[in-house]
């Protein structure tokens, strides 16, 4: 067959196109304050995210990250603006479809690990899988494996509280694998750790990701850790725009 298009198309072809996985349209989202108008938090937000790919987005504090992570994994939604996952527009699903689709395609990791106290480590990592409906038989050998691929085979016994800080974010973070997800998004991680524990973790993710072609949107004050990212998205006056 014949090619039809321009030389750039044609370089482009061959380097191959990676799948947008994650695109945003004008997404905005604002909130009442107290004594003034409503405070625009995101203003006409646009962002493509490839699959396989680490996007950091970094900014001020209070200038709605947060916001636009829960956003992201339909958490909350937006005023305004469109959110299609792998083409699928999700504005279309009702709620009930929109907390299967997280189940099977969202993992969430944020700042405090929210591990339930009363049950074990693998139990924890076990918990997305269970709520799918898969038996306890098929969701452990997946735990012990996300376990032992975060260097945590020897404490998968231990509850929440015999850990330590940097083991509850692991454990965090292979629950956020369980299911095999699409995208991971990532709230501050490492915010509540100390710089070395911090680090350790933050290799971990990008190893994750390139070992895996796991797909990670995160918010970070980190500087050093955004610059593991690939790529690295500003959030400023409501605006996203990429760092050159």
């Amino acid at each position: 067959m014949r090619f039809r298009g321009t030389m750039s198309d044609l370089l482009d072809k061959s380097l191959g196109e990676k799948e947008v996985l994650l695109s945003v349209r004008g997404l905005a989202k604002s909130f009442p304050a107290a004594g003034r108008g409503p405070l625009d938090v995101l203003k006409s937000v646009d962002l493509d995210v490839h699959r396989g790919e680490v996007v950091a987005i970094v900014g001020e504090s209070g200038t709605g990250k947060s916001t636009l992570l829960h956003i992201l994994g339909t958490l909350e939604q937006p005023d305004s603006g469109e959110i299609r996952f792998s083409g699928e527009v999700l504005a279309e699903k009702d709620d009930e479809a929109l907390s299967t689709f997280r189940n099977a395609h969202v993992g969430f990791v944020f700042q405090f690990h929210h591990l339930l106290p009363e049950f074990t480590a693998q139990e924890n990592v076990m918990m997305p899988a269970l709520v799918r409906g898969d038996s306890q038989g098929v969701a452990r050998p997946r735990a012990d494996e996300l376990l032992a691929l975060l260097g945590l085979s020897d404490r998968s016994d231990h509850r929440p509280g015999e850990l330590s800080g940097g083991e509850r974010q692991r454990v965090a973070m292979a629950r956020a694998l369980m299911n095999a997800p699409d995208l991971v998004l990532a709230d501050e991680p490492t915010g509540n750790l100390d710089e070395k524990t911090a680090d350790q973790l933050h290799k971990e993710l990008i190893r994750l990701s390139r070992e895996m072609n796991q797909t990670f949107v995160l918010v970070t004050h980190n500087q050093g850790f955004a610059a593991m990212a690939d790529r690295i998205m500003v959030l400023e006056h409501g605006n996203l725009v990429e760092r050159a």
